[in-house]
């Protein structure tokens, strides 16, 4: 039985936690940025939605380059993509201009995030898929929870351009730690070049593939309703501070990343299945419950409990993607799969949510949610739970 590679294992960790602990420290300023330059509403929503747009479409086809190419190669570019966006920004003079960096900020993440999540997967020991992929992914949360943090603290001492250039910084960080530490391409342990690579129909015609598509894309949409439309329920209902809503946003994927490696462990013993399905019921109980909040403690309790659902369910859930990928000897196009549902389901959550609060009430946004977030947990346990074909690379039988 194979052992996990520390030293790959550490540079792909640092080098995806630097990269998003910098784009962390970007995000949120970048409306107040915009605004600076006289974007409106429309405007900011295609700033954030140009780079949804780009890496939707493109992870699938950089995950699958990759399987056919190698991991190395779309890692290091990726990164170093990220810091030439840094400068970009810095340059930027006008709003059509930072609509077209976030779309090229986009690619950088597609041919980043799928890539780096296969190359964990290359190398994660059989028996131990949802401890290592939990493990992973707290450098994936911890980036998310740090980044924030660090680039109010930043912008506030100094200045907006600083933010930018620790952003740029930052990605040079995991450039440099791929560059270095990772082994060449022709030395990475698993490359698959099949001559004839799996096709997306295949994949998705598995049962267990499409149904864990369509739960993450369902959970990822509720996330997106949770931080697009939350601060928002809770500054006019509640009239709550701005560091108390800040708390509450970071809530959820703070204690979804505490709780990671635990469950990701515990999905190497139990049903991973029954896993997802549970925190799914978890989570979507969760965000039930923030439409019927009197208060902060009850936003606070419902965050918590959307946290812990998600940390349930998604350790088992790349374990599982992890176990698909290594049998279709396809990781990377698996892994691109599961970030184009991860990207597509916060865009389609920030905008169906969006045209419920315009129709109804900003409340019923999230009963919005839960019932996005039952149909996943139905699909899931319908599709997963159907009589699984042994999939095969087109063209095998020749």
């Amino acid at each position: 039985m194979k052992k996990l590679d520390k030293k790959v294992f550490a540079t792909l960790f640092f080098s995806i936690f630097a990269s998003i602990t910098g784009v962390g420290i970007v995000v949120p300023l970048l409306p107040v940025y915009a605004h600076n330059l006289g974007a409106g509403g429309l405007y900011i929503g295609l700033i954030f939605g140009a780079f949804s747009l780009s890496r939707t479409f493109l992870m699938p086809f950089f995950g699958r380059l990759s399987d056919q190419k190698g991991r190395k190669p779309l890692i290091v570019a990726g990164l170093l993509a990220y810091a030439f966006v840094s400068l970009a920004f810095m340059l930027s003079e006008d709003i059509e201009t930072l609509i077209l960096i976030r779309f090229m900020q986009g690619i950088g993440s597609a041919m980043m995030m799928p890539v780096i999540q296969a190359y964990v997967g290359d190398i994660t020991p059989e028996g131990s898929e949802g401890l290592t992929m939990g493990m992973f992914n707290i450098s994936v949360f911890g980036g998310l929870s740090i980044g924030p943090l660090i680039g109010g603290f930043i912008n506030d001492r100094f200045s907006l351009n600083t933010s930018f250039a620790c952003m740029g910084f930052l990605s040079l960080v995991g450039f440099f730690l791929s560059v270095f530490f990772l082994p060449p391409t022709h030395c990475e342990q698993i490359v698959y070049r099949e001559k004839y690579p799996i096709t997306w129909k295949q994949l998705l015609n598995d049962g267990v593939i499409s149904g864990l598509f369509l739960f993450r894309f369902a959970y990822t949409a509720c996330i997106s309703i949770i931080w697009s439309f939350m601060p928002l329920f809770a500054d006019s209902k509640f009239s709550l501070s701005s560091s108390s809503i800040g708390v509450l946003v970071m809530l959820g994927v703070l204690i979804s990343g505490l709780i990671h490696a635990p469950m990701g462990f515990l999905s190497d013993r139990w049903n991973r299945k029954m896993m997802i399905i549970a925190g799914g019921i978890i989570a979507g109980g969760a965000i039930l419950s923030l439409g019927w909040a009197k208060d902060f403690w009850d936003l606070f309790w419902g965050n918590i409990f959307f946290g812990l659902g998600g940390g349930t369910a998604m350790p088992a859930l790349m374990a599982l993607a992890v176990l698909k990928g290594n049998q279709v000897k396809a990781m990377g196009s698996v892994m691109g799969l599961m970030f184009m549902a991860h990207s597509f389901g916060m865009l389609t959550g920030a905008l169906l949510g969006g045209l419920m609060v315009d129709m109804f009430d900003i409340q019923q946004v999230f009963p919005l949610g839960a019932a996005i977030m039952a149909v996943g947990i139905f699909v899931f346990f319908a599709r997963a739970y159907e009589k699984q074909e042994t999939l095969k690379p087109s063209g095998f039988e020749k």
